[in-house]
């Protein structure tokens, strides 16, 4: 398709009202209102995985996605009042499901569990996409894209998304009216009505954040506890640290100390936890790869035991992670009933990275 060519013509009622307003405000009168579009966008020369039409509002853009997939831009989601994963289409596994609400950032499991009517709106923002880019098997057209979340939600949700896109090597469109998503959803190409410009886009990486890592109050967990996808308990005697980003605190974790009779114990990841705005960042994994290396630099063996299927898959990939197999205790009916009855297959890995330097993890830890 080389060549946008679309017109409007609207009829113009020529009443008392409209001629007092063209008068008013110097404006010729015309019986038909005409808006032209003519932009070369050859969007089928070569292979892309995301593209982007950005504009202001009434720029056209609803209209040059409405021209170039008329079938696919208006397509609606259904919700049927039920907890969103049973949503999903049916011919869809739990393992693919959870995989595409995780890899889009709607991490939390408990939000997995609630009507899509009662979610936050940067909730639904993220479950809209994880059923779109999950379910439809041709391009994907989404109108209004990120208009309805804060500007740190969208920009988090669209890195995570292309994330996705590329990795399944799928098609996905975004309308917007938001400029400020370009470096994150990072498209291959842009047409903008507004100036009626088709561009190529080289990738570049997203903007950078900048992370701060330090020790926290217990206190901390009462704003984190309520996102775990297991209890919102944590055991009082848990070291706490906290990653921040521009003084606001993002992700959590707490580490308690296992001990053994024969090797004196080692320290434990207890939880880990990402606030629901910034996720999709992969920002747990700096925090307790920071934790890990200084308590390593101190001497000690250091495990996470994670349950949560993305957490599980992450670990595996990770370099600096040891995957030491499943983490359920043998001699425990109690223990294997529990796991038995939540269909989860805990893992534990134990940290192999770098160490931190012993004079700064001292003060780090403490």
């Amino acid at each position: 398709m080389p060549t946008i060519d679309y017109m409007i013509k609207s009829e113009v009622e020529l009443s008392t009202r409209a001629k007092q307003v063209c008068g008013m405000f110097d404006v010729p009168i015309n019986k038909k209102n005409q808006l032209h579009w003519t932009i070369n966008a050859p969007i089928e020369n070569k292979p892309w995985n995301i593209g982007l039409i950005v504009g202001p509002s009434g720029s056209g853009k609803s209209t040059i996605g409405k021209y170039l997939y008329p079938d696919l831009i208006d397509k609606q989601l259904e919700w049927t009042g039920n907890c969103v994963i049973d949503d999903f289409d049916k011919r869809f596994s739990l393992e693919e499901i959870t995989g595409a609400c995780s890899s889009v950032g709607f991490n939390t499991i408990p939000a997995w569990l609630r009507p899509y009517a009662v979610l936050s709106n940067g909730e639904k923002f993220r479950v809209e996409m994880a059923r779109r880019i999950l379910e439809d098997d041709d391009i994907i057209v989404v109108d209004e894209f990120t208009s309805v979340v804060d500007r740190q939600v969208a920009q988090i949700g669209s890195h995570a998304i292309q994330k996705y896109i590329r990795k399944t090597n799928k098609r996905f469109i975004a309308l917007s009216c938001h400029y400020d998503i370009i470096d994150w959803l990072q498209p291959d190409w842009i047409i903008d009505p507004a100036k009626q410009t088709f561009a190529w886009r080289s990738l570049r990486q997203r903007p950078k954040l900048n992370c701060e890592i330090k020790r926290v109050e217990y206190s901390n967990w009462e704003i984190f506890g309520k996102y775990h996808y297991m209890t919102a308990k944590l055991n009082r005697s848990a070291r706490c640290y906290g990653l921040f980003i521009n003084g606001q605190i993002c992700a959590f974790t707490g580490i308690i100390h296992r001990p053994h009779p024969k090797t004196g114990g080692w320290k434990a990841c207890s939880r880990l936890v990402t606030l629901p705005d910034w996720q999709g960042l992969g920002l747990a994994f700096v925090l307790i790869d920071v934790v890990a290396s200084a308590y390593r630099a101190l001497g000690w063996k250091f495990r996470c035991y994670p349950a949560h299927p993305s957490f599980i898959q992450s670990y595996k990939k990770s370099s600096v992670w040891k995957n030491c197999g499943q983490s359920l205790p043998k001699n425990s009916k109690t223990a294997n009933k529990k796991m038995q009855k939540i269909q989860r297959t805990p893992f534990v890995f134990e940290y192999r990275g770098k160490k931190m330097d012993k004079i700064i993890a001292k003060k780090f830890v403490q």
